[in-house]
């Protein structure tokens, strides 16, 4: 099993480490305060696409689709093993999965969007 890197967790502890070493603060922000919201109408084209393909069961289109997040980085409600799902997002030009998921939960259309590889996530709004 691969694990995507983890860039963000290295970059946020340089950046702490340099506050430090230069005389500055450090203050922490809670991880939930990550969970934003988005309207479905403001998604790109491709996560509609994606979230047309979640209802229909499939075929998606990398074979990571459909299985556990696991919420490592703790921006998520916490839940137990299994709760969160993720699936790809097409970037337009990219030779690689890119940076794009929605991720589901267990709850009816508790879907999140992530532009930035689960830096920060947004709930989806359908209501608007």
């Amino acid at each position: 099993m691969r694990f995507p890197p983890r860039i963000t967790r290295i970059g946020a502890a340089a950046a702490v480490l340099s506050a430090l070493l230069v005389g500055g603060t450090v203050t922490a922000t809670p991880a939930a305060a990550a969970v934003g919201s988005i309207c479905y109408g403001d998604l790109p084209s491709q996560a509609h696409d994606t979230l047309d393909l979640i209802a229909q069961g499939g075929p998606y289109p990398y074979s990571q689709d459909g299985t556990v997040f696991s919420n490592r980085e703790g921006i998520l409600p916490s839940q137990s093993s299994g709760y969160y799902h993720e699936y790809t997002v097409i970037t337009p030009g990219s030779s690689t999965r890119g940076a794009r998921r929605i991720v589901t939960g267990e709850e009816n259309q508790e879907d999140y969007y992530t532009a930035d590889h689960y830096a920060s996530f947004d709930l989806i709004n359908y209501s608007c």
